[in-house]
């Protein structure tokens, strides 16, 4: 009597596996894409900070806030020989959305600046992603 030993999976556990599967992808990639957007947002809100620090050690040599964030990295024409620069290790960061953050004097503002970066969105306002990060101006 002879058996046939050749041994496979049927088309149905086939198919409960690539459903088990997706549900799975289902529940878990949501997770990951969420923890994603907020390490941009934490991101975002790291580098403001680095780039006031560095514009208020400019400040301090200079004795103003510099017209543009260029300003940091490569001494400008007004600065009256007391710039002490550069006031960033490397070259001037983006976003993390890969945008260039807004920077713009105003001496209304608590700080005398703006700077911000725009969000998700890249749009000014916005809600949860696409909120804008930093010392935003009032809309």
């Amino acid at each position: 009597m002879m058996y046939n030993t050749n041994r496979g999976f049927t088309i149905i556990e086939l198919l409960v596996v690539l459903v088990i599967l997706g549900l799975l992808g289902g529940l878990v990639a949501p997770q990951f894409i969420g923890k994603v957007d907020d390490s941009r947002i934490r991101t975002a809100e790291t580098q403001v900070k680095m780039l006031k620090m560095s514009l208020q050690t400019y400040r301090l040599d200079v004795g103003s806030y510099p017209e543009s964030l260029d300003a940091l990295s490569s001494e400008p024409n007004n600065s009256n020989g007391m710039w002490s620069g550069p006031y960033l290790d490397e070259e001037m960061p983006k976003d993390p959305w890969n945008r260039p953050y807004e920077y713009r004097l105003d001496a209304k503002a608590p700080q005398g600046f703006y700077l911000y970066s725009l969000g998700a969105d890249g749009q000014a306002g916005g809600e949860d992603d696409n909120a804008d990060i930093g010392y935003v101006p009032a809309l």
